[in-house]
């Protein structure tokens, strides 16, 4: 082995990040996979690569057994005492076996093998290191598309976005840049495999924590998140300091915090609202924009009534269902919306006037189409 063998060997643990000693593992199943091949050996040999002189020597290893059946992999324990008295039977004995041309046949066989355990440890690195940032957000570049999936470039690797996991209101072109969410890292025979996601609500987890440092540094909490993508989503928000206005933090000056996230997002709707261990409270801001009357609990179905004005039913229902089905999602309880009307033909809401339960200017959630309801 020559110097300019050990200087390329420590240039490549410099520049590609893989240890000398993978390198050098890798370097002597090459030389044992040329050996048997090229001088047509079966036996159990091993090679041992000197790193201060340079030198490789290839030797076979026999075992000692009391009588021989394979005189390629085992040795007679007389045969093994002639050498050295003191082996014994289950020991190995080891006798230099290096061709006087295997130097060059080697070099030529290594230079592929080490190419390709190069190529693992890579793969192996990439892996590490994208198995690390699962559930987390990402830059890429749309690079291609197929009918199934499009494949997104993160640098040192290509990941798969799933057509389901493409935002129904989003048009993609190559060379676009877009943020995605890493769903799972898989090692596959080609190398590690990067799933992404544009659908996934941890993507707009992960939007709104690189968006308001009140939620980055912990004192405002998301609680949870509701979302269809490229349409609407409700996320619902604690402060840990009573001094701080989760959802103005979320919202920002003007909305402005607020405002790249819909616009990262293509326009998808965002509800902010703030959350309550009272699933009463909690539930009337879920159904926001819409104002609620009343919200009747039934702890042992963890289902809720909720009465709202005739005039507010279909917004607190919302187009498709969308705006009560997000809101259950959000807060886990099943919610029930009947008008105030209906309620009272029921006898589950008083007749006569009664103050509202959630006056208009006490609402403390964010609606976000520009405006504050």
């Amino acid at each position: 082995m020559s110097s300019d063998l050990l200087d390329a060997l420590t240039a490549l643990e410099k520049q590609k990040g893989i240890s000398r000693d993978v390198l050098i593992e890798a370097i002597e199943a090459a030389l044992v996979t040329a050996y048997k091949r090229n001088f047509n050996q079966a036996q159990n040999v091993r090679v041992d690569l000197n790193l201060d002189t340079g030198t490789m020597l290839v030797f076979s290893r026999k075992d000692v057994v009391e009588e021989v059946e394979d005189d390629r992999l085992q040795i007679s324990l007389n045969d093994a005492k002639a050498i050295n008295p003191a082996y014994e039977e289950g020991d190995i004995v080891e006798e230099e076996v290096t061709p006087r041309n295997f130097g060059r046949i080697a070099a030529q066989t290594a230079k592929q093998v080490v190419t390709q355990r190069v190529r693992e440890a890579e793969r192996g690195l990439i892996f590490d290191e994208y198995v690390d940032r699962a559930d987390d957000i990402v830059n890429g570049i749309v690079e291609r598309m197929d009918p199934r999936n499009m494949y997104v470039g993160l640098g040192k690797v290509e990941a798969v976005l799933p057509q389901s996991e493409q935002m129904s209101n989003e048009t993609y072109k190559p060379h676009d840049r877009i943020k995605v969410y890493i769903t799972k890292v898989e090692r596959t025979t080609r190398g590690p495999q990067v799933f992404v996601s544009r659908t996934h609500p941890g993507l707009l987890r992960r939007l709104f924590e690189n968006e308001v440092p009140e939620i980055f540094e912990g004192i405002v909490e998301i609680k949870s998140i509701a979302r269809e993508a490229g349409d609407r989503s409700k996320i619902s928000v604690f402060a840990h300091n009573e001094e701080v206005d989760p959802v103005g933090s979320c919202v920002g000056a003007r909305g402005s915090r607020v405002q790249t996230i819909v616009d990262e997002l293509g326009g998808e709707k965002i509800d902010i609202v703030e959350w309550s261990e009272d699933p009463v409270v909690f539930v009337a801001n879920a159904l926001s924009p819409s104002k609620v009357l009343e919200v009747l609990v039934n702890e042992e179905e963890k289902s809720t009534t909720v009465i709202v004005p005739d005039y507010q039913l279909s917004l607190a229902i919302g187009k498709r269902g969308q705006n009560a089905r997000l809101a259950a999602k959000l807060t886990g309880w099943k919610i029930d919306i009947k008008s105030e009307t209906d309620a009272r033909e029921l006898g589950i809401y008083p007749t006569g006037d009664a103050d509202d339960f959630q006056e208009e200017e006490e609402l403390e959630d964010f609606n976000f189409y520009g405006d504050e309801e």
